[in-house]
């Protein structure tokens, strides 16, 4: 597989700190043949120097032109379009022949990917890969996801005025804190799993019947109330977007656990589309006072109607949280997972000393959004047609 060269450039968007391969990774791809260079600094906020790289058989470029210039493909955290006001920075220096790699947002961002087209560029979106067995190890979402989970918990422990767990005293017994997490994806099961690590209470309710032995599996009750299948959830195992008929039974179902409860974590997404709200601000007012509320679905409109992206919102005593890129907040970790899932999605692509698409890949089938100087992803393709047609 010689002659591909990989290249690693700083990330520009604001405030991020991960990189898109750690030390550890270089070595995968240089043992598979593959040439990897890294722009000077680009794992500093994750805690790599250039030397670790360096020690792994990288090569360090100092200028990002030069990078952009020598390598073919381009691994990223966050290409154009999860990066709009920065990205198109790099526009100029992009090839025809260089792939870039990456989350890009293709669902919610589909001119991004316009953008990349016209210039020639083949485009890989990791968001996209296909939930299967095969794809495991290459699943990106999933290893943020975790990490969201967790720090989410955390987050919400440190500025709740009361403990997690139970405690007896000399003084008396401390009762623990209830929390309830919505959303039993990665992110919610990983925040019910720290939670009940820390001793809470916990309770989690998810809109997809096929979960409740999930819940039940990591410590928490599931909360239960009716609704029909087929009107929540995507044969693929999504959650599909809710019509307000489905959404008023939940937030009816859901207002009595969110009052009683000391910390909720909010985790429910739908993939491409707005995050469906799901608490009410009358909801966060008959919380007690000093509950904590975190809506990681905020980068998303949130699910609860009080979030503002990266702000902390006061509703009668009431905390609502809504960071938008916990990762950022352990880059070292973060970094090596996203970069050994990344590292497997090449190391899957690269044969024969060039980067092949199979028709009958289904990985490779999934992820790739441009080629050629077209959008050929069929989802991204549409969503641009009906923009187009739009306006």
């Amino acid at each position: 597989m010689s002659g591909l060269c990989v290249g690693v450039p700083k990330e520009t968007a604001l405030g991020e700190t991960l990189v898109a391969l750690a030390p550890s990774q270089v070595s995968l791809l240089v043992k598979a043949a593959l040439e990897v260079s890294i722009e000077s600094g680009a794992g500093e906020a994750a805690g790599f120097d250039d030397d670790a790289y360096r020690s792994k058989g990288a090569r360090i470029i100092a200028r990002r032109e030069e990078l952009f210039s020598s390598v073919q493909i381009l691994p990223q955290v966050r290409t154009l379009g999860m990066n709009l006001e920065k990205g198109r920075d790099d526009l100029s220096l992009l090839r025809s022949d260089h792939t870039v790699i990456g989350l890009a947002d293709p669902l919610g961002t589909p001119e991004a990917s316009w953008e990349l087209a016209t210039r020639g560029v083949t485009s890989l979106a990791l968001e996209l890969i296909p939930r299967i067995a095969r794809a495991q190890s290459m699943d990106v979402l999933s290893s943020l996801a975790t990490i969201v989970g967790y720090k989410a918990v955390i987050l919400a422990a440190g500025v709740l005025p009361k403990l997690l767990p139970m405690l007896t005293t000399a003084a008396g017994t401390i009762a623990p804190a209830r929390v309830l997490v919505i959303g039993a994806g990665v992110a919610g099961l990983q925040a019910i799993a720290t939670a009940r690590r820390l001793g809470a209470s916990v309770s989690a309710y998810d809109v997809r019947p096929s979960v409740k032995e999930d819940i039940r599996s990591v410590g928490a009750k599931a909360i239960e109330f009716s609704v029909e299948v087929d009107e929540v959830e995507e044969s693929s195992g999504y959650a599909r977007a809710l019509d307000e008929k489905v959404l008023r039974r939940q937030r009816e179902g859901l207002a009595p656990v969110v009052a009683a409860s000391d910390v909720v974590i909010t985790t429910a997404s739908v993939p491409g589309q707005r995050a469906p709200h799901l608490i009410t601000g009358d909801m966060v007012a008959r919380m007690g006072r000093g509950s904590v509320v975190v809506d990681v679905a905020a980068d998303r409109g949130g699910n609860c109607e009080l979030t503002r992206p990266n702000e902390t919102v006061m509703c009668r005593g009431v905390r609502v949280l809504g960071p938008t890129n916990l990762p950022r907040t352990v880059p070292t970790h973060a970094s090596q997972l996203y970069g050994r899932n990344l590292a497997n999605v090449l190391l899957h692509l690269c044969k024969d000393g060039r980067l092949q698409f199979e028709s009958n890949d289904e990985i490779a089938r999934a992820i790739l959004v441009t080629r050629g100087g077209e959008v050929v992803h069929p989802r991204v393709r549409e969503l641009l047609e009906k923009a187009k047609r739009a306006r």
